[in-house]
């Protein structure tokens, strides 16, 4: 038994990530499997939740479509031109690239709050699957914030078992099990939409679809207790929604791996099959359960056990490579630890955090403070990669001086936040917060580095004098 251990340990070991080093050429992967990871993590189980809470926040049908076009057109490009073009040109992950501009000390920071804020996310992912099998086996989803039945918490903790093991396997195993299941959960999508056409009262022939989309699915009305949202409430979610990822760099981790940045235009895969199409299917099949958000009950009125299965499924292809995120940002605080360690542990917390409902009942909430949180981070590097060079300020200063923390980088993240808290107080939706903070980061980061290079520069010039002065 200890000799069996002993192997598995060293054969997990070999499942190298290049957790603190760049990729090396031979190591990059063609175009089919970024295609394949983003169609099959945003064809997701919190695709059930987010449409239809569009529903429930009563959006009309031409705001549901214009809006998707252009915040999810507006996602694409931040991967393309935004997240791609750092990540093939310097083949590391966020969390690493990091630690030459702002210190290790704020490496650690920013590498936990993200690792922390992605368990929460994955655990929302698993709680959207635990709802699926609790339908099939009689557990139905707890009524309040908290797990109050033991049988939704063993689901729960199953679930994030196997989330848990597929991350570990790595990039490559990722995207191969995301290719396979991604076109499957998207006819899923698609089928549960027009199986609930009968239960909303949409005649065979189509002949009154629009008419009854308009009046019963997306007809204006918000839910009791749920704010109203327009166009731009939803352009600005559908962009949003992922701003940790390419705003926020954090996808650095995946396109490292690209052959060239032009690869991030596959993130259309995701966008456009994915959030586009289901939220608009999830908006039907909400609207045919009289708007319980349940995603399990949606699927399963629509497609019976195999919409059940899909929600389930769902789920996995979307939390599998959160997991990964999880694990390379935490190699930051335990360097000494092989990346499949690091995500067993990351797991087991995730596994824990899913069976509270509370973290996908309140998942726009929750995403929009998420990427607001990791988004200063986002504008620091990309103003230390593109800006500063331009501004003939040297790159990696924290690096060169030896700093812990990099005092621009932190002024910047907490001055960032702190203003978009006062935005928000002021009145600003929470959907149209990072745009003037992001703005402000890059500014006041550039201002700030210029500052300390030329003080450094100063010093530099006065310290050879004041030597030649004190000889004799």
């Amino acid at each position: 038994m200890a000799a069996a251990g002993s192997s598995l340990t060293q054969q997990m070991d070999q499942l190298y990530e290049f957790e603190r080093e760049p990729v090396t050429e031979d190591k990059l992967k063609p175009g089919r499997y970024f295609a394949g990871l983003f169609a099959g993590e945003h064809v997701a189980a919190t695709e059930f939740v987010i449409g239809a809470f569009f529903v429930l926040h009563g959006v009309t049908m031409s705001d549901l479509l214009i809006g998707l076009l252009v915040g999810n057109l507006l996602a694409v490009l931040s991967w393309t031109f935004i997240c791609a073009p750092i990540a093939t040109r310097t083949r590391l992950t966020l969390y690493w690239y990091l630690r030459k501009i702002a210190g290790p000390g704020m490496t650690v920071v920013y590498n936990v709050a993200n690792a922390v804020l992605y368990c929460v996310l994955a655990g929302a992912m698993i709680s959207v699957s635990a709802t699926a099998i609790g339908l099939g086996v009689g557990v139905p989803l707890p009524e309040g914030a908290y797990p109050d039945r033991l049988g939704w918490i063993v689901i729960t903790l199953a679930i994030g078992a196997v989330v848990t093991l597929l991350a570990i396997f790595g990039f490559e195993q990722l995207s191969r099990f995301s290719s396979v299941c991604s076109p499957w959960i998207f006819v899923a999508f698609i089928a549960g939409a027009v199986a609930s056409f009968p239960a909303l009262g949409i005649r065979p022939d189509l002949s009154n679809l629009i008419t009854v989309l308009d009046t019963r699915v997306w007809n204006g009305i918000p839910d009791e207790g749920q704010m109203k949202y327009g166009v731009w409430h939803i352009a600005a979610f559908a962009w949003l929604a992922n701003l940790a990822m390419h705003v926020g760099l954090s996808d650095m981790a995946l396109f490292r791996y690209a052959k060239n940045w032009k690869y991030g235009l596959y993130s259309f895969f995701g966008m456009y099959t994915g959030h586009f199409l289901a939220w608009i299917c999830s908006g039907i099949m909400v609207a045919a359960v009289a708007r319980e958000m349940n995603p399990g009950l949606m699927a399963y009125e629509a497609l019976g056990l195999a919409g059940a299965f899909a929600v389930l499924v769902a789920g996995w292809t979307t939390a599998n490579p959160t997991m990964y995120r999880v694990g390379l940002a935490l190699q930051v605080v335990t360097p000494n630890w092989p990346r499949w360690k690091v995500t067993l542990v990351a797991g087991t917390i995730t596994s824990v955090l899913s069976c509270f409902p509370l973290f996908f009942t309140e998942l726009l909430a929750f995403v929009a403070t998420y990427g607001l949180i990791l988004m200063p981070v986002g504008a620091i590097v990309f103003a230390e990669h593109w800006i500063l060079p331009r501004l003939g300020v040297e790159p990696f200063l924290a690096e060169r001086r030896g700093w812990f923390i990099s005092p621009a980088a932190a002024i910047v993240w907490g001055g960032t936040l702190a203003l978009c808290f006062l935005l928000y107080r002021l009145g600003v939706h929470e959907f149209f917060l990072w745009i003037p903070g992001y703005l402000f980061a890059l500014a006041l980061y550039s201002g700030l580095q210029v500052a300390f290079s030329r003080s450094a520069r100063s010093q530099a010039h006065v310290q050879p004098a004041s030597k030649e002065v004190s000889l004799p």
